[in-house]
């Protein structure tokens, strides 16, 4: 088991470094060129493979918390954290990078959206969010209770496009960006929480460090929102379909 869970770790992290690296390149190119497009590509599916290790991960620290931490003495916290709360954020970086690019996929048939992978991924979402809540009530970590309202609002807002019958004209757009900057936010989140773990574990669940990636993400999300409500803008152009 801790050699496979190992071996999860190594290809996780050449994943997520891909992710995090690619991450800025159609965060600040030309929105709808070749450079936008070939990158947007590379971030998504590394995220996707990121995300879904991240899964594999926490089942293995479920099964086994010290069996995969043998470094750490303290079950429940294994659990809670490296378990419970990493599915959690595995479950939410797959939801919104695979959301992101299906919205962009279907922006002329939005009914495609409610549709397989990506109506069961909200049901995933939810049920990684709920879990949340118990395990952090249950070992008495507000942040794992908080991380959860994350999810909750994903998938709300998710099911709110996916089962409008006329979304607005612009509203693929925003959802594209609210996907894949949000998977952006989630992995960034990771990446910084559970290496202070591993590094400086006194801060690792500081809710400052944690809002760090959020406050970021949240606000490239309102500032594309922003140029695609600005007429004459490339975003607005493209949610027009010029």
């Amino acid at each position: 088991m801790y050699l496979l869970f190992k071996a999860l770790i190594a290809v996780h992290i050449v994943f997520g470094v891909v992710g995090l690296v690619s991450f800025w390149v159609p965060v600040f190119s030309r929105k709808g060129s070749p450079v936008h497009r070939r990158w947007g590509r590379i971030f998504a599916l590394s995220i996707l493979m990121a995300g879904g290790i991240a899964i594999l991960l926490a089942l293995c620290t479920l099964y086994n918390p010290l069996g995969t931490h043998p470094h750490l003495d303290d079950a429940e916290f294994v659990r809670g954290i490296f378990g419970v709360l990493m599915l959690h954020l595995g479950v939410l970086t797959v939801n919104l990078a695979w959301y992101g690019r299906e919205v962009l996929k279907n922006k002329s048939d939005p009914a495609r959206n409610r549709r397989g992978i990506n109506l069961y991924l909200q049901l995933l979402l939810a049920l990684a969010a709920v879990a949340c809540v118990i395990e952090g009530f249950r070992i008495g970590q507000p942040l794992i209770v908080a991380a959860s309202v994350i999810g909750f609002a994903t998938v709300a807002t998710n099911l709110m496009h996916m089962l409008n019958p006329a979304p607005p004209p612009k509203a693929w757009l925003r959802e594209h960006v609210k996907g894949i900057v949000g998977a952006g936010i989630s992995v960034y989140t990771a990446f910084i929480a559970f290496g202070a773990v591993r590094l400086m574990p006194e801060i690792a669940l500081h809710p400052g460090l944690w809002a760090i990636p959020l406050a970021v993400g949240l606000g490239l999300i309102l500032y594309h929102y922003w140029k695609i409500g600005q007429s004459g803008s490339r975003l607005a152009n493209l949610a027009a379909g010029e």
